[in-house]
């Protein structure tokens, strides 16, 4: 039996801070997993950025709450759920989710949680586990289950490279042409396809 493993931002919904930082006016906040590997060092970043604007939770989920899918993206979910289990592995986090899941059909997501203090300033951060999404491509492994796995970022590439099948899906021409091996999509419809060939290659 396998499972399907989805990035989140860049593969079903737009970029979360690429949105508020459209919504704030501050173009320091459209940096992302695509352009910094390092996470850690990319929240950091951030937080320093929500400190130094006054700006905290109740001003991004505001954004959140005004994000809608890709088109097209909750039929391809749709599609993909009616032949397989598809788990959606994200950095982002559960405060930010919850809009965007209940848009997408509630599909099984897996992330992160903010630490917030009670005036929503957001503090800090906290990571389900190391390499969170590798290790969870992992822990299915583990349990038996055969692995496909796609998305967009650096902090993606470890679980497609460690999955059976592994795709790139709208993601930036300098990651395609680090990874040339890796087949890239545009389009649903071809993402899709490609897809249910691989489970249907075992």
């Amino acid at each position: 039996m396998e499972i399907v493993c989805l990035d989140l931002e860049g593969v079903l919904v737009p970029e979360i801070w690429i949105a508020f930082s459209r919504a704030t006016g501050i173009p320091e906040f459209s940096r992302t997993t695509r352009d910094e590997p390092d996470y850690d060092k990319l929240m950091r970043y951030r937080l320093d950025l929500l400190s130094k604007h006054g700006l905290g939770l109740r001003e991004i989920q505001s954004v959140i709450a005004g994000i809608d899918p890709f088109e097209g993206a909750l039929e391809f979910l749709d599609a993909l759920r009616e032949r397989t289990q598809v788990a959606i592995l994200s950095d982002t986090f559960a405060e930010f989710a919850k809009p965007l899941m209940k848009k997408l059909g509630w599909p099984t997501l897996l992330c992160n949680t903010l630490e917030v203090s009670p005036e929503g300033k957001v503090t800090g951060y906290k990571m389900r586990c190391a390499k969170s999404k590798l290790a969870t491509v992992r822990a299915f492994q583990s349990c038996g289950l055969d692995t496909i796995a796609a998305g967009d970022s650096f902090n993606d590439l470890e679980m497609i490279r460690a999955s059976r099948a592994g795709f790139l899906f709208r993601s930036t021409d300098a990651i395609k042409a680090a990874n040339p091996d890796l087949p890239a999509f545009e389009s649903y419809s071809e993402f899709l396809s490609a897809i249910i060939a691989a489970i249907d290659a075992k």
